[in-house]
């Protein structure tokens, strides 16, 4: 009889403690969020959220108002709408609020990464060298250089480049942006002499192609793979891509370069001094890779497309283009040497900044997330209260509650390519419900986390559309080519793709 009371007893424990980790037991307590755990244990809206975030954050606020509680996969995640909570979240100390700890998990899930402490600071502190400042002008005339390659190499080649050529825009944008980068930052091929270089270049343009190639299948793959929910044969093949990128940026063949980045470099040569293995280092040059070049361009397509859609930024931001040119002291003929875009010149066009924050306005949508490591509070605008509970998760995803809201961008859906300049050029203010905001887009996130390369990836994509506009015309091939759909899978991974892509024609202005 005892026998059986035991076993007894150690059922119900099982059972109950199954129903703990499910969550069925949660209650909300006083003064936290409203909690909405669904109606699937453990998962709650986990598959609702993951087909389609922003529509479902939507209706979780359209029905608990700014500030809710959901169940996700296990993970209780606090949602926080209310820009004016933003600085709050952001700037809380790492002993309340910390992003390693879900940034750790996922880095390790798509990239094969192992975090360790240093690495964030490694990041940053290279970053801030190497991307910012005196190294910004370095690595911004080395992506010049690297896009006059891969664009311009045919310039003279006779009839055929004056002619319109067809090509899709998304591929177009994607293919260029992250080829040059990828040789800006990973290096080209060296070469000695005049005789040589031709020959370098082309094998840069070759192995560039070739890399692109089977980033795109990775890319594609992404969204699932973070999610953990990639069908076998499609895990099958993410870890055949991740191999094949481990092996390509390894650090043994890295160090065989004579013009790598420092950026990179310098990462990598501090994780070595960290005790962080070298197969692990290889690793951590993929998710580089990944993090450099994922989103800038799908970025550049979004730009070009509006631009092209809408005739009167297109004049506008290609009529600034060619002043900053002039300007320079650099005409654009045939015959002459390429035009070389600097720093300084980027720094010229207000327009083209405008148009560009505009485009990540309606596309750049990063859902960021904080781990909750102690029990704390969170005062919202109208001075209510929130309880926020250790071992939950705090998400802010400013797409929807900032960038599209209609109070503080008037007609949020629809691009005006100077919504960012008052009429006398100068940076426009943004309020809501009367008072100013400080959080009105957040493309590059926010605080600890924000994207350390946001300024080298801005240049990027403005030295690539400043090339697009001076030496090509530039059309749709369907004057009423409708707004491609997004893919509703890539809420929260940066910038948005679409499910299809749009066909373009170009041909040189000269």
């Amino acid at each position: 009889m005892a026998l059986w009371v035991t076993l007894l007893c150690s059922l119900v424990a099982s059972l109950l403690g199954g129903l703990y980790l499910l969550g069925a037991f949660r209650r909300r307590r006083a003064n936290e969020p409203p909690l909405d755990k669904g109606h699937i244990p453990w998962l709650g809206y986990a598959l609702d959220f993951r087909k389609d975030s922003s529509e479902f954050l939507k209706r979780m606020q359209r029905k608990h108002g700014d500030i809710f509680t959901v169940l996700l996969g296990g993970y209780y995640f606090t949602f926080v709408m209310d820009p004016f909570c933003f600085g709050a979240i952001v700037k809380e100390s790492r002993a309340k609020l910390d992003f390693k700890k879900f940034a750790s998990e996922l880095v390790r899930r798509v990239f094969g990464y192992q975090s360790v402490e240093a690495s964030h600071k490694i990041i940053q502190l290279s970053s801030t060298k190497h991307l910012m400042g005196d190294g910004l002008v370095v690595m911004t005339q080395a992506m010049m250089e690297n896009l006059q390659k891969l664009m311009l190499f045919k310039m003279n080649s006779g009839e055929r480049e004056r002619t319109w050529q067809e090509d899709s825009l998304f591929n177009y944008c994607y293919n260029i942006i992250f080829r040059a980068g990828y040789l800006a930052l990973y290096s080209s091929e060296p070469h000695q002499g005049a005789d040589n270089k031709e020959k370098a270049n082309e094998h840069d343009r070759v192995h560039s192609d070739e890399l692109f190639y089977e980033f795109r299948k990775y890319d594609r793959l992404f969204p699932r793979l973070a999610y953990a929910v990639l069908p076998p044969k499609d895990k099958t093949e993410a870890e055949r891509l991740k191999r094949l990128f481990w092996s390509m940026l390894s650090v043994k063949k890295s160090r065989q370069k004579d013009n790598i980045s420092g950026w990179v470099s310098d990462q990598e040569q501090s994780l070595a001094e960290n005790g962080v293995p070298e197969y692990m280092r290889d690793r951590f040059m993929f998710l580089l890779l990944w993090a450099s070049q994922g989103n800038t361009g799908p970025a550049a397509f979004w730009l070009l497309f509006y631009l092209m859609k809408h005739p009167e930024a297109m004049k506008a931001v290609k009529e600034e283009v060619d002043k900053v040119s002039r300007e320079s002291g650099q005409e654009v003929k045939p015959g002459r040497p390429p035009i070389n875009v600097t720093r300084d010149m980027l720094n010229q066009t207000p327009l083209l900044d405008s148009a560009l924050e505009e485009t990540l306005r309606l596309v750049a949508a990063p859902i960021l997330i904080r781990a909750v490591l102690q029990d704390m509070t969170l005062k919202t605008s109208d001075g209510t209260e929130y309880a926020l509970r250790k071992g939950d998760r705090v998400a802010l995803f400013p797409h929807a509650s900032v960038q599209m809201d209609p109070e503080i961008h008037p007609e949020p859906h629809r691009f005006k390519y100077d919504r960012f300049l008052n009429p006398d050029g100068t940076r426009k203010d943004f309020y809501k419900n009367g008072k100013k905001l400080k959080y009105f887009s957040m493309p590059w996130g926010a605080g600890i986390s924000i994207c350390p390369g946001r300024f080298f990836a801005t240049n990027e994509m403005k030295l690539f559309v400043f090339l697009m506009l001076t030496y090509y015309d530039l059309e749709l091939l369907d004057g009423e080519e409708e707004i491609p759909p997004i893919d509703s899978s890539r809420w929260g991974f940066g910038t948005m793709q679409p499910i299809r892509d749009v066909r373009f024609r170009y041909r040189l202005r000269f």
